[in-house]
């Protein structure tokens, strides 16, 4: 093994792009696959370059002057790039982010001096708190502030036109005949596949990797576990809008992954390649590994990995999380997997009466109040679920609508033993609810989850 030949950089930033491809030789034996390992970059995934590349844009142009504040609103990635292209820099940084992102990434963006603002996930695209709205407010009223908008900068996609596709193109010697990538703000996917798509006379096909709920693939835009991939739609959304940069002729079609293959391939990464990857790395990466199996023996895949795995050492690689999402099955006794039935639910709004009509036909120990306006495709996903009414709850006037308290219902999942649901449950819980994949899966009773820890 020889050293690499590189003198040092101006800066970290100089670092940005050129990651190696790697091939995934034990996890696709009888294919070609190859792994762009994008969370080679010194922020941790493909972001750093549209980050960079946005910035030197706006300074250019004059967007962004000495002294001012790099604002935007995401879902972690490109807050940690901007973070680390404003801290070389000399900016300061203010980031907006779902409440649901991985802790990882809110100690590392505040590591690097930024401001972070949490808000909720589950919000309509018109809603003042939205991520993306919040962020475009804070820019205009932070003195200096420039907002990124990742979703409709055309530096975003242009860079890897310019570097992330030809860097493919070299590294496999033009041979590439499919591109696999998740979709989030669709500027990798544009960018990379439209360079490939040019350079090869359209020979080269552009695929897409996206959670099976997602509105790029055609799903019902309900929540999904994996972060930094996908399209999320509120029922309470007035119109569904896909980003600007996100050029939807440029991908030939989409896979879609659910959430579970795409955990439990990102934590077969780590295991039989020992690449230690992100849940969106393992949704292109399953995709990936499905798209070589339907080539055949001549295709040579190449799988974009956005993002790291130590960004998600909470969650994705975590089996306590896992365990509790209902990701994790295994063999150790007491687990509540056996539990899991069909459940009625009602959404927010039901009267009262409705209510304990519902509860009392369903023979449930409590009845779980969803989100509503909800598609029906999928069972609701943990996230959806507002509240988790006991008889006792219903007591009210058969006409007015069901409560619904500030703070949603801790759920156990069907990985736990009982007797560590039990454990993490407060004195007064008079029922869970059970969640497999994330999603609702059951009604237990506190004696049920007694029941089943003997």
């Amino acid at each position: 093994m020889t050293a690499p030949d590189r003198r040092s950089a101006e800066s970290l930033l100089g670092l940005v792009g050129g990651t190696p491809l790697v091939r995934l030789a034990r996890a696709a034996p009888a294919a070609e696959v190859h792994a762009k390992l994008e969370y080679l970059n010194p922020g941790g995934s493909v972001k750093d370059r549209a980050a960079l590349a946005m910035v030197l844009d706006a300074e250019e142009s004059g967007a962004l002057r000495p002294g001012g504040t790099v604002v935007e609103g995401t879902s972690g990635n490109t807050g940690l790039g901007l973070a680390q292209v404003a801290a070389a820099r000399g900016y300061r940084s203010l980031f907006v982010l779902p409440d649901k992102t991985a802790v990882e990434k809110l100690d590392a963006l505040r590591a690097y001096g930024a401001e972070v603002v949490l808000t909720p996930s589950a919000l309509p695209r018109e809603h003042p708190d939205h991520v993306i709205n919040y962020a475009t407010r804070l820019a205009k009223e932070t003195d200096g502030g420039w907002l990124a908008d990742q979703y409709g900068n055309p530096a975003n996609p242009e860079i890897h036109r310019r570097t992330t596709g030809p860097e493919i193109w070299e590294a496999t010697g033009g041979r590439i005949t499919h591109l696999v990538s998740t979709i989030g703000t669709g500027g990798t996917i544009t960018g990379t596949g439209s360079y490939l798509r040019e350079v090869s006379g359209g020979r080269v096909e552009i695929v897409g990797a996206d959670p099976v709920t997602s509105r790029y693939g055609g799903g019902d835009g309900s929540p999904f576990a994996v972060e930094a991939a996908g399209h999320y739609l509120h029922p309470e959304t007035a119109e569904d809008v896909f980003p600007d940069v996100y050029r939807r002729e440029v991908v030939d079609r989409i896979e879609t992954i659910g959430d579970r293959e795409s955990i439990l391939t990102a934590r077969g990464l780590a295991r039989t390649e020992g690449l230690l990857v992100g849940g969106s790395s393992g949704t292109a990466a399953a995709a990936a590994l499905r798209v070589a199996r339907e080539a055949g023996p001549d295709a040579v895949v190449v799988a974009i990995l956005p993002d790291s795995g130590r960004a998600y050492l909470s969650k994705y690689h975590s089996e306590t999380w896992l365990r509790r999402q209902g990701f994790l099955d295994d063999d150790r006794p007491g687990t509540l997997a056996p539990l899991v039935s069909p459940v009625v639910s009602v959404p927010t709004g039901t009267s009262v009466g409705e209510a304990r009509a519902a509860l009392e036909a369903s023979g449930q120990a409590a009845l779980p109040v969803v989100l509503a306006g909800r598609s029906d495709r999928f069972p609701p996903a943990a996230g959806e679920v507002l509240a988790l009414l006991s008889m006792s709850d219903l007591r009210g006037v058969s006409s007015e609508p069901v409560p619904v308290p500030a703070t949603p219902p801790v759920g156990v999942g069907t990985g736990e033993t009982a007797a560590e649901a039990l454990a993490r449950l407060g004195p007064d819980v008079e029922a869970v609810h059970l969640v497999r994949d994330a999603r609702l899966a059951g009604v237990l009773s506190l004696g049920a989850l007694r029941a089943r820890e003997h």
